[in-house]
């Protein structure tokens, strides 16, 4: 059963990290507009955000959820399949319609999927899953715009848009076949779309892992702009590129090592805020860095604690979020981070005449406080 979540854990979030790329390339293909590229990615990443909480709802109301997943993962399939194959022959108000529903559909695939570990595995092994299950959000981000990009050179943007669809369409086939049990319905109207704001707030261990998560996805949307000015600063073209990826990698070897051995498994939400605060230190010692290879190595070890640290925020979700939200609390979350991390990309062009030195010790010293506010959220408790 694990190969099976994890097979369509790994093709939802390789669609959704794709798709970012793909309707961009799309776009510069079929009309030569970067704006569109830009438009195109709007639509489908901002709904992520303000869907979370309906589709979260819809999914803890279902007495049958796997149904509501297959049509929500399905769907977003769907969307990017049909963006690929109308965008250019089609009005772009369409396309973009198009593109939002798609987006809507998105937060399943994420969060959402992190939601059902709670029911189909018991709780000796959930740790490690979550574990497993983090991996799968590290090897989509990895994964997901190379592969774009490998199609995409001999076989143009539509054809790297079917294989995306496609792949979020057979892991909605794939929830099908996992086996969760139904559920009554909650009772309570008001689960509907505030439960979830309600119990986040309400329940300090939840409050205190999303403010400080959402603030460390806040500094994580800045690493695109300063990885580019780090490339200026060290004259090497594939640095901006590489040092993302060493990032990524460093989480997946992270992801790696606390499904084998989920140290802090007790109390996961103490593991999240010491591993934000261990993050930070790594990126703070970049602007001693000589050269690109030192800083790739920082950068990596940095990233390293991502893997836990995401690992123990779905298992603090796990064990706090109630029953009748359970989902919701999962698709909220992400999408705070996503908002989140949009707006730290915002600011950090703001502030990018600090330079990447500046903005690397900013990102630290957010990574820390973040930690800091968990800390003393929980102490209070």
């Amino acid at each position: 059963m694990i190969y099976r979540y994890l097979t369509a854990a790994v093709l939802a979030r390789f669609a959704d990290e794709g798709a970012r790329v793909a309707l961009v390339l799309l776009a510069l293909e079929t009309a030569g507009s970067p704006a569109l590229g830009g438009a195109l990615a709007a639509a489908f990443m901002v709904p992520h955000v303000l869907a979370g909480p309906a589709v979260g709802a819809l999914a803890d109301r279902a007495r049958r959820r796997a149904p509501v997943f297959l049509l929500l993962i399905g769907g977003n399939g769907v969307a990017i399949v049909l963006c690929g194959l109308l965008t250019g022959r089609v009005p772009v108000p369409v396309v973009l319609l198009i593109a939002v529903l798609g987006g809507c559909c998105a937060p399943l695939g994420t969060g959402g999927l992190s939601s059902l570990i709670k029911e189909l595995f018991p709780p000796e092994r959930r740790d490690r899953v979550y574990g497993t299950d983090v991996m799968t959000y590290n090897l989509a981000g990895i994964c997901g715009p190379a592969v774009v990009a490998v199609i995409a050179e001999p076989a143009g943007a539509r054809a790297a848009t079917l294989v995306l669809g496609a792949g979020a369409i057979t892991a909605g086939l794939l929830v099908l076949t996992l086996p969760l049990p139904p559920r009554p319905a909650p009772e309570v109207a008001g689960t509907v779309l505030t439960g979830g704001f309600g119990a986040i707030w309400r329940i300090r261990p939840l409050r205190a892992v999303t403010l400080s998560t959402s603030l460390g996805a806040g500094a994580y949307g800045a690493f695109p702009l300063i990885t580019a000015l780090l490339a200026i600063k060290f004259h090497t073209g594939y640095a901006a590129g590489a040092l993302l990826s060493a990032a990524a990698i460093g989480g997946l070897a992270g992801s790696l090592l606390y499904a084998r051995y989920p140290a802090g498994a007790g109390r996961p939400e103490r593991t999240v805020m010491i591993c934000l605060v261990a993050s930070a230190l790594p990126l703070a010692a970049v602007p001693l860095a000589s050269g690109v290879l030192p800083a790739l190595l920082l950068f990596g070890l940095s990233g390293f604690f991502f893997g836990p640290q995401s690992a123990a925020l779905f298992a603090s979700r796990d064990r706090h979020a109630p029953p009748a939200v359970h989902t919701q609390v999962f698709t909220l979350g992400a999408g705070l981070k996503v908002t989140a991390s949009a707006l730290g990309a915002a600011l950090a062009g703001y502030a990018a005449g600090a330079g990447p030195d500046g903005l690397l010790l900013a990102v630290a010293g957010v990574y820390a406080a973040g930690g800091a506010l968990g800390a003393v959220l929980l102490a209070r408790g």
